[in-house]
């Protein structure tokens, strides 16, 4: 299992939901967090509460739905001079539910692409140069598992595409320190997930983050966070490691 303690992770989302337990997650084995979400005013609070685990916090903001933006991210971080080892691309958004779904309009396909995407692989093909080349980094790219649901088509069919281009990346790592999973949260109570789902967010640790701590330089695998439920790290890594 990766001993996290002194690395760098980032996580997008950072602010709320998953996003933030995962962050937590991390700190509380002693990884250094850089949390993006839409405004630093939004981390703040995050920020001294995971100072207070020992561990140094770097607050970034970018909105997801604005390639410029996240480049502009991209590069504070680089200008900061850490080394991001670990990136859970948790960020999303799903747009509407339409129960007319013959109506879907355009703009659902456009905005859902360019935030649960176009703007994740952004992240990871800046990063993944220089994990490759430093000889270690995990990514955890976060996908679904709706389907038969046309009434979310753009939010379903941009998770469909991430998962699409995160595997076809995978086969180019295997056998590498450099590992790149994917990771189904399941249907839990966020702003996205909305009241009514049927699990509460805790219920996605630790199998939203096992993809970070596995040790076996095998990429391409999902992690179904139902699949760890009640489990230990450690147990849920010797589990996601037998996959």
């Amino acid at each position: 299992m990766v001993d996290v303690k002194g690395k760098w992770a980032l996580v997008t989302g950072a602010s709320r939901g998953i996003g933030k337990l995962a962050a937590t997650f991390l700190a509380e084995h002693g990884c250094n967090i850089i949390a993006l979400s839409r405004s630093l005013e939004h981390t703040k609070e995050l920020k001294h509460e995971l100072e207070g685990k020992g561990i140094d916090v770097f607050c970034v903001e970018a909105e997801l739905s604005n390639v410029e933006s996240v480049k502009r991210a991209l590069a504070e971080i680089d200008n900061a001079g850490m080394r991001v080892d670990i990136v859970l691309n948790n960020a999303a958004v799903q747009i509407a539910y339409r129960t007319d779904y013959y109506k879907t309009p355009v703009s659902d396909y456009e905005q859902s692409f360019v935030i649960n995407t176009i703007s994740p692989m952004l992240i990871c093909y800046h990063f993944l140069p220089k994990m490759i080349d430093s000889g270690f980094g995990r990514i955890v790219n976060t996908t679904s598992g709706i389907q038969n649901e046309p009434e979310q088509a753009g939010y379903s069919a941009s998770k469909a595409a991430l998962d699409k281009v995160t595997l076809d990346i995978c086969s180019k790592l295997q056998g590498s320190d450099v590992i790149m999973s994917l990771t189904d949260p399941g249907w839990c109570r966020t702003d996205l997930g909305g009241p009514h789902a049927p699990n509460a967010p805790e219920s996605a640790l630790p199998g939203v983050v096992v993809g970070a701590f596995v040790d076996d330089k095998k990429s391409g695998r999902l992690f179904r966070a139902g699949d760890f439920y009640d489990m230990t790290l450690e147990q849920a890594v010797a589990k996601a490691e037998a996959l």
